[in-house]
């Protein structure tokens, strides 16, 4: 039996719980990150060895998806090949590409700023999704949620910094440039995905946006600093946690709608101010946290039983393609 075919399971509801064990896994890799950082000595505005530092933890988590795959008995070789030209595109922008121009306009902004921006993904991808899937057209009650869920970002990183208008292309311009092509690229990833295995399909993209940073990173003069136990162990958490995230979220987009399954992201930076909190020793029981996680939860509540009440999208086979 299936999990879907499950009793307690609809399929409303293993979307909700994969989504948002994927949102949770990322809402961790910012104290992750940040605790790396100071792990490496990497200094804040040393955009090559952030470079580095990502590379190292996207071609080892392709490495270890691919891995993972053969001993699935995946033809990898055979996929690779027949979509190689699909795959390279999906590696060089949804990894690559994105999180240059994501590290160099975080150079350039706040962290408050950059994660209110960064959550305009979802809007570009609902409406990506709308231009190109006649199943997943843009509704009254999922602009709603979307713009509820988007408030709630906004109510979690609420200070004043957040107040200021400023905007420069290479701070706050790059971010939404970050967003624009991380969204494309999950529109992308999901027709590539139609072709072949998600897990070989993100293993691949993974191994070569990792392999791109990783080179560019270090000739760009970056290096990680001090390498120890404890750095070493929280970059292979780093590795697990990508590639378990990328992979379960384009398997949700082979066999979901965008619109449906993007709305989740909402969750990733409440996950992420939440469990900051807890590992870095912020505080947790604020009212702007509350009320961002019932605004979010409600934004989401909003685009799901829009997307379960619309017309069912056509049968697809069940497993791996």
């Amino acid at each position: 039996m299936t999990l879907e075919a499950h009793p307690i399971f609809s399929r409303r509801k293993v979307v909700f719980l994969l989504a948002s064990l994927c949102c949770l896994l990322w809402g961790s890799s910012y104290p992750a990150i940040k605790s790396g950082y100071a792990l490496f000595a990497i200094a804040p505005t040393d955009i090559a060895a952030k470079m580095v530092f990502a590379g190292y933890r996207f071609a080892f988590g392709g490495l270890v998806l691919l891995v993972m795959a053969a001993f699935s008995n995946r033809a990898l070789f055979a996929e690779g090949v027949r979509n190689w030209r699909g795959i390279v595109v999906l590696g060089l922008t949804q990894t690559s590409i994105h999180y240059v121009f994501f590290y160099i306009g975080l150079a350039y902004t706040t962290g408050v700023k950059a994660s209110v921006i960064n959550s305009t993904t979802i809007f570009f991808s609902v409406w990506m999704a709308h231009l190109m899937y006649r199943n997943d057209r843009l509704t009254s009650t999922k602009i709603v949620g979307c713009v509820i869920g988007f408030i709630g970002v906004m109510v979690v990183n609420f200070n004043h910094r957040l107040l200021d208008l400023n905007f420069t292309l290479l701070g706050e311009g790059f971010v939404v440039i970050a967003a624009f092509i991380q969204a494309a690229a999950m529109i992308y990833g999901k027709k590539i995905s139609q072709k072949m295995n998600p897990m070989v399909m993100t293993g691949y993209q993974l191994a070569i946006g990792g392999t791109v940073l990783l080179v560019g990173g270090y000739v760009l003069g970056g290096t990680l600093g001090t390498v120890t136990a404890a750095s070493s162990a929280l970059l292979f958490y780093l590795v697990l946690l990508s590639s378990a995230a990328l992979s379960l979220w384009a398997l949700l987009l082979k066999y979901n709608r965008v619109g449906l399954v993007s709305v989740f992201n909402f969750q990733v930076p409440i996950f992420g101010a939440i469990l900051s909190a807890i590992f870095l020793g912020e505080s947790i029981l604020e009212w702007k946290n509350i009320a961002a996680l019932a605004l979010v939860c409600s934004g989401i509540w909003l685009v799901t039983k829009d997307n379960s009440a619309a017309a069912p999208a056509p049968a697809q086979k069940a497993g791996g393609a």
